[in-house]
């Protein structure tokens, strides 16, 4: 279905290309790099489009930026600063009081730059893929070698991108993207905006000002953006919410979408795959049958590990981790929700399960440390309990983002809880140091929360 192509004017004069599809609330996209909306309709025909699917929930709004697509071409300036004025051009236009922002790429610090001179006018913002600082270590030479290929032969250029982004593409995707970044762009402008994102900007001093809620999504074996990137993104938003995705895709229309999609629209409070239009019944995002003990594990330097062991041997440690954490669950009713990378999210029916599965770990982890001094296993712990959504077989909420947090502040070797847990657990002969009420990144209030002593 063709939607109608629309103008904005930018404050510098520039003529910016911009569509709508959907109903309810306004989510902005910005491009991720170059980009085409008439050409968008071509694309859509290999694989779904991710903005398609999100136009079932929200109204969504794409635009090209300055020098690309149907927006003015021959432009003095694309740089971050000049490309929020695009931002700015398509929101004064519809004449939107506040906006969900969606960044992701090579365009996130333009849409760091806007959120940021107007924070009143972002009510959410969304960061998948993004950054404020790029950060490759090691990869700069690759990074030049990019920039210069697309100077000198576009074509060459763009296929080697799209092979680096998007590993295992059959030839048809491969063709394609390729062929449409081409048409989306001259190599002149696809080269300076790549140059600049990836050598030349540092937006992080325009984060402490985007107080709106923010939800930060990345897979962590990104190729083009490296997981550290959202890592410290998400670290330096004052209310991020930081969630880790499995997979080797950049494009967020490949691999797994329906996790991302469905990461988004809980953060939207919205159940992936139902239509506000429609409300047609489905058992998405559904409440938990009962109140829930939420357990995460998370392996300690686990980036350090690598570096120092390599590859091989650091997995190997994650796989004694995994094996410790899941032979402990089985012992203690507890149900494995996911990998997290680092680590494990499990479920339990009852607080002293929960309790009694982090004792059984750490220990555990302990006593392997004592036989191998050298390839020590440090591992943090935290529980929260709460009634999460229920989503095929993930579970979401306030209650495991809360989890995630008092995961985050505990330290290797540490058990933390929240209070709500050893409430729960009282009576059961556990041990607990109080450690204070603590805020948690994303949460308007405090937590108490309490050590568990598990070494007694």
């Amino acid at each position: 279905m063709r939607h109608p192509i629309q103008f904005a004017h930018t404050s510098d004069g520039v003529l910016i290309a911009f569509r709508q599809t959907g109903q309810g609330p306004p989510v902005l996209g910005t491009p991720a790099w170059v980009s085409h909306l008439e050409l968008d309709l071509q694309l859509r025909r290999l694989f779904p489009s991710f903005y398609d699917e999100l136009s079932t929930h929200r109204t969504v709004i794409e635009f090209d930026g300055r020098g690309t697509g149907l927006s003015d071409r021959d432009v003095p300036d694309v740089s971050a600063p000049a490309r929020a004025r695009d931002i700015e051009a398509v929101v004064d236009h519809l004449g939107l009081e506040s906006v969900t922002l969606f960044i992701w790429s090579l365009n996130s610090p333009a849409g760091i730059i806007y959120a940021a001179t107007h924070p009143e006018r972002v009510s959410r913002l969304i960061c998948y893929a993004a950054f404020a600082r790029y950060t490759a270590p090691g990869r700069e030479r690759l990074g030049r070698a990019f920039v210069d290929l697309i100077r000198a032969e576009w074509g060459l250029g763009s296929r080697t991108i799209i092979d680096f982004i998007a590993p295992g593409a059959n030839k048809e995707t491969t063709d394609a993207v390729s062929a449409y970044q081409k048409e989306a762009a001259s190599p002149e402008t696809a080269a300076a905006i790549m140059e600049e994102s990836l050598f030349r900007i540092d937006v992080r001093e325009h984060l402490p000002r985007l107080t709106m809620p923010a939800l930060v999504v990345h897979r962590r074996d990104d190729p083009a953006v490296p997981f550290d990137c959202g890592r410290e993104l998400a670290a330096l938003l004052p209310h991020a919410q930081f969630v880790p995705l499995t997979g080797d895709q950049h494009l967020p229309w490949q691999g797994d979408t329906a996790a991302l999609l469905a990461t988004i629209l809980t953060f939207l409070g919205e159940e992936a795959g139902r239509s506000q239009a429609t409300a047609a019944p489905r058992a998405t995002a559904e409440p938990a049958a009962a109140l829930q003990i939420i357990f995460f594990s998370d392996m300690s330097g686990s980036t350090a590990l690598t570096s120092r062991l390599g590859d091989a041997a650091a997995q190997e440690m994650l796989r004694v981790h995994d094996a410790i954490v899941r032979d402990a669950l089985r012992h203690h009713g507890g149900a494995e929700i996911k990998h997290t990378g680092d680590g494990i999210m499990a479920a339990f029916p009852s607080a002293s399960g929960a309790m009694e599965c982090a004792i059984a770990v750490q220990r555990a982890l302990a006593a392997h440390n004592e036989r191998h001094r050298d390839e020590a296993i440090r591992v943090r712990i935290g529980l929260n309990a709460g009634e999460p959504l229920a989503e095929g077989e993930d579970l979401f909420g306030s209650a495991v983002q809360a989890a995630a947090r008092i995961t985050e502040r505990a330290r290797p070797g540490q058990i933390l809880v929240a209070d709500v847990v050893r409430q729960l657990a009282a009576g059961k002969g556990f041990a607990f140091s109080n450690r204070g009420r603590v805020a948690l990144k994303g949460f308007p209030h405090r937590f108490r929360l309490h050590e568990v002593r598990w070494a007694e």
